[in-house]
C-alpha cells in the first residue's frame, strides 16, 4: 500500500464498499499473561439481538469515531464500555482490520489485568420489541470475560481474529509462549 494518506482512504474507502461512507473504529486489546499464556479481555455485546448468542458475539472494547485522534477514540471507549481507563503501559499498535459490516477498526494492545466482575459498561437506548414505541436501555457489553487466543478468535467478531493473531505474533517475538492461534 501507499504512503500517500488520500490514496490509503481511497483504498479503504473501496474495500470497506463502494459508495458507503467510511466508518471507523478505534479499540483496546487489554491482554494478560495467566499461567504463562496470553489472554485477552473481550466484552460480550449487549441488547436483545445478541442475548442469546455467544459465537461471534463478543469484542475487544472499541466504538466510533470521526475527527477524533483514532487513539483518543480507543482510550475514551475502552473507558465507556469497561468503566475502566487503560491501565497504563507500553501500547502495541495492531493495526487495522475490515470487519464484514464494513467497519474498519485501528486496534492497540496494552498489558493489564482487570475483575471482569468490576467492568461497568454504558448505556444506549433501543425500541424494543420493534414498533412498540417503548424504549429500554441496554448496556453496550453486558458481560467481559478473559479468553486465550484461540478461545478469543472463535468468541469475537470474525475479523478481531486477525487482530489476536498479531498480537500472538508479537509476544512471540518477545519470548513469550502464545499456543494455538
Amino acid at each position: 500500500m501507499t504512503d500517500d494518506p488520500k490514496e490509503q482512504e481511497a483504498h479503504l474507502r473501496a474495500i470497506s464498499g463502494a459508495g458507503k461512507p467510511l466508518r471507523r473504529s478505534a479499540g483496546i486489546v487489554l491482554f494478560r499473561l495467566h499461567s504463562g499464556r496470553p489472554q485477552v479481555l473481550l466484552g460480550h455485546m449487549g441488547g436483545p439481538f445478541w442475548r442469546r448468542k455467544d459465537t461471534g458475539a463478543w469484542t475487544i472494547p472499541k466504538g466510533g469515531y470521526d475527527e477524533e485522534d483514532a487513539l483518543q477514540a480507543a482510550c475514551r471507549e475502552f473507558a465507556e464500555e469497561i468503566g475502566h481507563p487503560v491501565p497504563e503501559g507500553d501500547l502495541l499498535p495492531l493495526g487495522e482490520i475490515l470487519q464484514s459490516n464494513g467497519k474498519i477498526v485501528t486496534a492497540w494492545a496494552v498489558e493489564g489485568d482487570l475483575d471482569p466482575a468490576l467492568a461497568r459498561s454504558n448505556t444506549f437506548e433501543l425500541e424494543w420489541p420493534p414498533g412498540t414505541g417503548r424504549r429500554q436501555s441496554y448496556p453496550e457489553l453486558d458481560r467481559v470475560a478473559w479468553f486465550t487466543l484461540a478461545e478469543a478468535a472463535v468468541k469475537a467478531v470474525t475479523a478481531q481474529g486477525q487482530l489476536f493473531e498479531r498480537l500472538g505474533k508479537a509476544l512471540a517475538t518477545r519470548g513469550t509462549p502464545v499456543g494455538p492461534v
